[in-house]
This record gives C-alpha cells, sequence and structure tokens, in this order.
C-alpha cells in the first residue's frame, strides 16, 4: 500500500509518498481502507519535532491520526463492527491507504468520508477545553482564531449549550463566525476594544497561537480562565496548554449525537491527494482555515 512518512524532522519537505506493509490491527483494534483523513496541526507539528509528551514519536514515522474509511479487518475481542461497515474515528498514520484505529463510530448518515474525517480530533479538542476552561450556560467564552476546525466545533458547542461565543478571525471569516451563531471580530490592532464593546469576557480559548496571551488574560482577569492548544509558552503566564487528549470514544459519540440533532457541521474547505500531503501541511501551518482540510484517498 501506499502510506505518507517521513524518516527525519524538518520542513514539509521531509514528506515522502512511499509503499508500505499492510498494518494489522492488534487485539481492541480495526484496520480500514482509508477514503479520507483530516489534517490536524498536530501532524506538522511532529512531522517538526516539536515535544509532544501526549504524542511520542520514533522515525521513520507515518503521519495523521484521523479517518474515515470502511473496515477491512478486526482485530480480537472488537464487537459491534464488521467488515464493510463504513467508519470514522481516530488511529494511527492515517495519511495511507490503509490504517488502523483505536477509536471508531459509524459515520453518521448524510455524511461524506471527506466530512467525516474532518471531525474526530477537532470535536474532541473543542469538548476537551470547553471542560478545562469552565465556562457555564450564560456565560460569555472568547475563542481567539476561531474560524478553523477546532473553533468551528467550539462555536456550535457552546451554542448548544446555552454559552455566548465572541469570536476573532479575519475579515473574510466574519460572516463565517456569524453564521455559527457567534459574536464575531477581527484581530489586528485595536482588538482587545472591539471584543470589550462586545461584551464582557468569562473564558477564553487560544486556538491559534498568534501570541495573545496576555490580552486573554487581561481580558478575563484570570489566568486560570484561559486555555491554549497553540502557544507551548502559555505555561509561563499561568495559562493551561491543553495538549493531552481525553476520551475519544466519548467524543465520538458525542459528535454522532450532535449531528444527529443538527446541531453541528463542519465544512470542508480544501482537499489533497495524499502526494499533497506537503502541500497540505504548508497550508495548515499558514492557517486562516474556515473548517476542515482532508487528504482524499
Amino acid at each position: 500500500m501506499k502510506k505518507v512518512s517521513f524518516a527525519e524532522f524538518g520542513g514539509p519537505e521531509v514528506l515522502h509518498l512511499i509503499d508500505a506493509e499492510e498494518p494489522r490491527p492488534g487485539p481492541g483494534r480495526i484496520r480500514i481502507a482509508v477514503r479520507a483523513a483530516g489534517v490536524n496541526p498536530v501532524d506538522w507539528r511532529l512531522r517538526e519535532g516539536q515535544i509532544l509528551g501526549a504524542h511520542p514519536v520514533s522515525l521513520p514515522s507515518g503521519v495523521g491520526q484521523d479517518a474515515a474509511g470502511v473496515v477491512e479487518e478486526v482485530g480480537e475481542g472488537v464487537e459491534g463492527v464488521g467488515v464493510g461497515d463504513r467508519v470514522f474515528g481516530e488511529g494511527s498514520s492515517t495519511y495511507a491507504e490503509s490504517a488502523v484505529l483505536w477509536a471508531w463510530a459509524p459515520v453518521p448518515e448524510g455524511l461524506t468520508f471527506e466530512e467525516a474525517a474532518g471531525y474526530p480530533s477537532v470535536v474532541e479538542t473543542a469538548l476537551r477545553i470547553i471542560g478545562q476552561v469552565g465556562v457555564r450556560p450564560g456565560q460569555t467564552l472568547l475563542v481567539s482564531g476561531a474560524s478553523g476546525g477546532v473553533g468551528s466545533a467550539v462555536l456550535q458547542i457552546a451554542r448548544d449549550r446555552g454559552i455566548t461565543v465572541i469570536g476573532t478571525a479575519g475579515a473574510a471569516n466574519q460572516d463565517y463566525l456569524r453564521d455559527l451563531g457567534a459574536l464575531a471580530t477581527t484581530y489586528g490592532d485595536g482588538w482587545v476594544e472591539r471584543v470589550r464593546r462586545l461584551g464582557r469576557v468569562d473564558a477564553a480559548l487560544d486556538l491559534a497561537g498568534s501570541g495573545v496571551i496576555r490580552e486573554l488574560v487581561e481580558l478575563t482577569g484570570d489566568p486560570r480562565k484561559v486555555v491554549s492548544i497553540a502557544d507551548l509558552g502559555a505555561p509561563d503566564l499561568g495559562v493551561r496548554f491543553s495538549g493531552v487528549a481525553g476520551s475519544m470514544p466519548d467524543a465520538l459519540a458525542e459528535t454522532v449525537d450532535l449531528i444527529a440533532r443538527g446541531r453541528l457541521h463542519i465544512p470542508v474547505e480544501k482537499t489533497y491527494t495524499l502526494a499533497e500531503a506537503a502541500v497540505a501541511h504548508r497550508d495548515s501551518r499558514a492557517g486562516h482555515a474556515r473548517g476542515r482540510r482532508v487528504i482524499v484517498v
């Protein structure tokens, strides 16, 4: 089979499409024929060699953790899923023609594989950080960098829970944020005052890592009311950096429920082939997404 791999840390140019043996699912795992794989910032962070404790890397390494596809093989002890079923979930080396998943759920009715592949990690992250920041119904949450995959999920989940959201994004994404139910404003000079004019901020999330931690602490008045998933220097300012995933099976179950109730939809902004993985990483690192980027196999 074909898979994307890297043998050294570095820029997108270290990614190569190689021939590899098909993986075999161990106990409690399944193997799928990958139809689409989600592109996440953690993918290029690991490729660059950033130290992320929850994701140790041994070289050479495959790439990717989110995928959707058709079950090819079921490992020992797995029940409730069989060969030929359409599933989406989390695993390893998912930029490939086949991959092993350790958490999965049926693809929700009406979703394409491309759409389904964009949900697992971003929804798990959104659920985790909303819980960690401690925002409650009736309060206001500020989301810095709100138009990407995680931001799209945060805005919709918060709305479903009765939380008001103020979102910052580029000028081109203001209507997108409003369509998701957020009070929207642009980043750049004067953004703090623009946020203040939209209302009091009870908690804040940094999704873009654009050097705004001090301002988020100022707006909330308490570093414990700020969580970052993008700024490794956040702990230096007393702010929690959230990089360790929670329960993916629980997140997938909630994803299915939200989609079934019509409360969650994350659009696919752009698709790539396996051979275009380096381009996908360059685009992901540049930011400014509206929804998700996905590799189609």
